[in-house]
């Protein structure tokens, strides 16, 4: 298929220009004597759609090939070829990160970026060893008696120079270098051992911690980590709350529904975070071991309470309801929200209206 690929390539460009293969599927094209940067676009528009347009014939079958494209124009700051292929590099994962089947030109910004991540990977790497990471609370609180019904576990990241950092600041790049692993257990661990301590300082409120898990923990090793913490914690039947979304859900639902079941039957609880955001199916859901739902923040802020979201919010609820699910709001922050939620029906709900998230030190003050 390469080869296919090559030779279609090679009729798109000047024979004055060199085409070679890196490696892998990766090809680079030299474009010599270019007098505006728009000619090198011309060149990848027509790439990208001889690929799209025409199936490659491979044996018997009709294969459409996809592709990214990086651009980079020669400056004085390039000395060596190396550094070409690293900005080239550079605007080809911008490309695929928008979406595939596209091209982008190469600017310094992206190469400062890559540098910054490079050296926000390392700091994360410190300071999984150096214990940097720490967790805040939010409180989840029963709509009728607006008392405390559980909390949610959130990731911090005490920067020794930023300061106290966000998960949307390092989260995906704890995804995309399989740093979310070690990052996922040291979580659980810790957000089971504060649920031990507080039901051992408040032993006649039953309290529930939830804890968010990224679809790279969802494999046999996650229901050894759970035999771990059940057994040194020894927690409440089902005081534990793992959260999973949609989208992780939907890529092999016979193996999730069949490591999710083992989880319940540890008595361990189970809710679908951001629910009607993903790829919502009724099809699955009744399948699925699940105890509740997270109604997605976006349908019930003050700035989106359009018809449509109220319609889609009261949908969930009821839905919940028909499938004796417990349901929970997501980013209340008024009292307006508060109020039309406990008219539908609402069980639960958390955001800044009740408290931001906090040290554990804080919560037994709420």
């Amino acid at each position: 298929m390469l080869s296919l690929v090559a030779k279609i390539i090679q009729n798109l460009v000047r024979d004055t220009d060199l085409l070679a293969r890196l490696g892998g599927d990766e090809f680079v094209i030299v474009l010599e004597d270019l007098e505006a940067t728009n000619e090198a676009t011309r060149v990848a528009e027509r790439i990208l759609e001889s690929l799209r347009s025409s199936p490659l014939q491979v044996g018997k079958r009709d294969v459409f090939v996809n592709s990214s494209i990086g651009i980079v124009v020669r400056t004085n700051r390039h000395e060596k070829a190396e550094d070409l292929l690293r900005d080239a590099d550079l605007a080809m994962y911008r490309a695929k990160h928008e979406g595939r089947g596209r091209y982008a030109i190469f600017d310094p910004l992206m190469h400062f970026q890559a540098v910054q991540q490079m050296h926000l990977e390392n700091d994360l790497r410190k300071a999984i060893e150096n214990n940097q990471l720490v967790l805040y609370y939010q409180p989840i609180v029963n709509i009728k008696n607006q008392r405390i019904q559980g909390l949610e576990a959130l990731v911090r990241w005490q920067h020794p120079e930023r300061g106290l950092l966000a998960p949307g600041h390092f989260i995906n790049i704890a995804e995309n270098t399989g740093l979310i692993i070690p990052i996922g257990r040291w979580l659980l661990h810790t957000a089971c051992q504060q649920l031990a301590e507080w039901e051992n300082q408040f032993p006649h409120h039953f309290l529930k911690m939830s804890v968010n898990l990224s679809v790279k923990q969802l494999d046999i090793f996650l229901l050894e980590q759970l035999d771990e913490v059940l057994n040194n914690y020894n927690l409440k039947q089902n005081s534990l709350v793992l959260e999973i979304t949609e989208s992780m859900l939907v890529a092999n639902i016979e193996k999730t529904c069949d490591l999710l079941n083992q989880i319940k039957a540890k008595g361990i609880g189970l809710s679908i975070d951001d629910f009607g955001t993903g790829y919502s199916s009724l099809s699955y859901l009744h399948q699925l071991p699940v105890n509740s739902l997270k109604i997605d923040r976006s349908f019930v802020s003050p700035a989106n309470l359009s018809d449509r979201h109220q319609v889609i919010a009261k949908s969930i609820i009821a839905l919940s309801k028909l499938l004796k699910l417990h349901v929970i709001a997501e980013g209340v922050e008024t009292p307006e929200q508060f109020h039309w939620l406990k008219k539908l029906g609402c069980e639960a709900a958390q955001g800044y209206l009740f408290s931001r998230p906090v040290p554990a030190s804080d919560i037994t003050e709420l």
